[in-house]
């Protein structure tokens, strides 16, 4: 979204903040709800838990978030519930991921002068129909111990880091593939070739990667960068 556009609200973490505090100034309960995460990790990124907690310190009641396809776990954060993921509640698209088809409802309990309370009930998608569906017995205590185990991971931050570290190892052909030029091919087949026959791997040396590293963690350039590409996008 932009001022005169429609789309999704950025997640610009200033802004955010101040949607915070303007929100707490005049309701009761603040709760943040956030399209955010990485696809098919049940753990959040460091950045994700020291922004969601941010988020937290700046007067949300509870921070939910969604997006990553699969559940994930949750912890209090100085009274406040941040749950990291819910998974897919309703997703009507084939994959061979089970995990895609099941999700979290989340309850909450809300109480006059006391901290925001929840329940989590698990869910299950078939997978042809897409029937959706509350889990019971020993089906819901076996995704409850899931997140059980994944709590305990967000609890440690060494754990969190290590498994940080594994899925950017996992992923980290498919993210670097994306910073070649090859990326800029078309045809899908051709640039599939060229990455699998290590093309790409051409174009990714050290000065070429120090640049693109500096044009995305630089704030300066990164400012510059994301509103010239808007304009070549726009034909300005």
């Amino acid at each position: 979204a932009t001022e005169t556009t429609a789309g999704a609200n950025p997640m610009d973490i200033i802004d955010n903040a101040a949607q915070i505090k303007d929100a707490r100034n005049s309701a009761h309960y603040v709760i943040v709800i956030i399209h955010g995460g990485h696809e098919y990790y049940n753990l959040p990124s460091p950045r994700m838990q020291k922004q969601y907690r941010f988020y937290a310190e700046q007067g949300a009641d509870i921070v939910v978030g969604h997006h990553t396809h699969c559940i994930g776990g949750h912890e209090i954060y100085k009274d406040v519930p941040i749950i990291y993921s819910l998974g897919n509640f309703l997703f009507t698209r084939p994959t061979k991921r089970d995990e895609f088809y099941t999700g979290l409802l989340v309850q909450l309990k809300i109480e006059k002068a006391k901290p925001v309370s929840f329940d989590l009930l698990p869910t299950r998608q078939e997978i042809k129909t897409f029937r959706t569906t509350l889990l019971n017995n020993e089906k819901r205590k076996a995704v409850m111990q899931q997140v059980c185990e994944i709590n305990t991971a967000i609890s440690n931050k060494a754990t969190m880091q290590q498994g940080w570290n594994d899925f950017i190892q996992k992923n980290l052909k498919q993210y670097l593939n994306s910073l070649s030029p090859i990326s800029a091919i078309d045809n899908r087949y051709i640039r599939t070739g060229f990455n699998r026959l290590g093309i790409a791997k051409l174009f990714l040396n050290k000065q070429y990667l120090k640049l693109i590293l500096n044009l995305i963690r630089c704030e300066a350039h990164a400012d510059g960068m994301k509103t010239s590409v808007k304009k070549c996008l726009n034909g300005d």
